[in-house]
């Protein structure tokens, strides 16, 4: 049982679902986000609003917690200077908030997008070399190597989750990088209870029959995704796929962010559903 639990980003899509599962293994759950409120908090749950890109926000409310869920972040590709606060700067005040405060590892949300440039022939795996597919591929390259940094510098474990994509099956791509919600939180349990992963890069993305990104490298972990894109299958291919197969990005595996031009948003191309838990 963890004893006091910091997760960034909890207003989010991703957060939404992970707030109530972290709130049942410590003693208590702070969850922050930029967003003045994020509705009804958990029995150990509370709640406060603050800046990525503010360090005496950041560093304050760090303290005396031993594990830092870092899920915040600007999640679309956009002008630098735009992202350079919350995805650049937030991230260095994340770690240089634990450091300060002796919190002990960072799990830390990354993406395919590090890694996005890579055709999708390549079978990605934990050590494959970064090769962003824009500048918000770019801050999880940076944050990434941030972290190994403050590992080898500090003792700070991190896992660095290589998130596909995490959102309702839509398009033919997530077939192949579908991670679910119920795997997600497995995977960050994982990254929680192991007890020792040093600096470690994970990706997630579940047991789907037509992945090409390997875990093979990471089995100390554990994680052991159980949902299978599969089931989607038919009704993606009674679909429309014309657009999707023209787009030159889908034969990398950023997708439409491999192949939008830098600072412009790809988000429409990739047909997400922004849906939160309980929404």
């Amino acid at each position: 049982m963890e004893k006091k639990i910091l997760l960034t980003g909890a207003g989010g899509r991703l957060g939404s679902y992970l707030r109530e599962p972290l709130s049942k293994i410590c003693n208590e759950l702070v969850s922050t986000d930029i967003k003045k409120n994020i509705g009804k908090l958990n029995e150990n749950e509370t709640y406060i609003s603050a800046d990525l890109s503010n360090f005496d926000q950041i560093c304050k409310i760090t303290k005396d917690v031993s594990l830092i869920c870092h899920f915040g972040a600007l999640v679309d590709e956009v002008p630098f200077n735009d992202m350079l606060g919350a995805n650049f700067i937030g991230s260095y005040n994340v770690w240089e908030s634990a450091r300060l405060n002796s919190c002990r590892r960072v799990v830390y949300s990354s993406s395919v997008h590090a890694v996005g440039m890579y055709r999708r022939t390549k079978t990605l795996r934990p050590k494959t070399a970064h090769r962003a597919d824009g500048f918000y591929g770019l801050s999880k390259c940076f944050t990434e190597n941030l972290a190994r940094m403050y590992y080898d510098k500090c003792g700070i474990e991190a896992v660095c989750l290589r998130i596909a994509t995490c959102s309702p099956v839509t398009t033919l791509r997530s077939l192949t990088s579908w991670l679910s919600y119920n795997d997600l939180v497995q995977l960050v349990m994982r990254a929680i209870d192991t007890a020792h992963t040093g600096y470690s890069v994970v990706y997630g993305v579940s047991d789907n029959d037509r992945s090409n990104m390997s875990n093979i490298d990471v089995g100390h972990l554990g994680f052991k995704p159980k949902d299978n894109a599969e089931i989607y299958a038919d009704t993606i291919f009674a679909g429309d796929l014309a657009e999707e197969l023209a787009d030159e990005g889908n034969k990398l595996h950023g997708g439409p962010f491999a192949s939008t031009d830098l600072g412009v948003s790809a988000m429409d191309k990739m047909k997400i559903i922004y849906s939160h838990k309980g929404d």
